[in-house]
């Protein structure tokens, strides 16, 4: 049976209380001849614990390339009409294209929206890409210039953050594991999905299943009603963002069985 390198903190105590309920979970990397779900686990040195792992006859659910698909933003190329135009460099960003986001290939800066995100204006967008050189993390990734989609949004939060019909899908290969609402951080609304935004979750796995096992889709819904692809993240690495984990564990571990 598959088992959990589990890197446990205070803020993934309840992650892993559950996560014991369908796994074996260890804390360890002494692990033989198992497949392994490194669950906030595996960075920042993907490669060294794939080896370790390896060594012992085991291997990632995801890996290291398949890992590197995803945090590299190479997935951009194979769903690129689905999800907002991105540069991958500064001086390739039409000035009449704003407004803009930025972030590094993997994490942001959400929570300072309007000072190490958004952008209005292609000076703001200058602005904001000289405050994102002081972020060690996000410089090492890279950054990236997106288009700004307005999406249906029920409130603002601090620092101007839109809290958005957003939603984060679990996805083994093409097989859902669970979903649930981004922005558990609302008090006042759980967002609302249709069939539509499943449907759409449900094709834009199907194209990325091809090249990797485990990962994450994030959608939205724009202001037109249309849904969109916001991001993709490596399931392994993933908070559950209004995801009931017992859910998404127990689909987790019966996918994986049939392996």
């Amino acid at each position: 049976m598959p088992i959990l390198l589990f890197r446990k903190n205070r803020d993934t105590a309840d992650d892993f209380a559950a996560a014991q309920k369908h796994f074996d979970v260890t804390e360890s990397r002494i692990i033989r001849d198992q497949l392994v779900v490194g669950r906030f686990s595996v960075l920042p040195h993907y490669q060294e614990v794939e080896r370790d792992l390896h060594l012992q006859g085991s291997k990632l659910i995801n890996s290291f390339y398949e890992h590197e698909y995803i945090s590299s933003f190479e997935w951009y190329w194979d769903v690129e009409a689905y999800t907002p135009k991105t540069w991958f460099d500064f001086r390739s960003v039409p000035s009449d294209q704003g407004p803009y986001v930025v972030k590094g290939r993997t994490n942001s800066k959400k929570f300072q929206w309007n000072k190490k995100m958004f952008a209005e204006t292609y000076e703001d967008l200058k602005r904001v890409q000289l405050a994102l050189y002081d972020d060690d993390l996000l410089v090492e990734q890279g950054l990236v210039f997106r288009k700004y989609v307005p999406l249906k949004t029920y409130e603002i939060g601090i620092n101007g953050l839109p809290f958005s019909n957003e939603w984060r899908f679990f996805y083994f290969r093409d097989k859902l594991l669970s979903f649930g609402y981004y922005w558990v951080i609302s008090e006042n609304h759980q967002g609302e999905i249709d069939a539509n935004g499943q449907a759409f979750a449900q094709k834009i796995a199907s194209i990325l299943c091809e090249r990797t096992n485990f990962f994450v889709l994030d959608i939205a819904q724009t202001v037109a009603g249309e849904w969109i692809l916001i991001e993709v993240n490596d399931g392994q690495m993933s908070g559950l963002s209004g995801n009931d984990p017992d859910v998404m564990y127990a689909n987790l571990k019966k996918e994986l069985s049939s392996v």
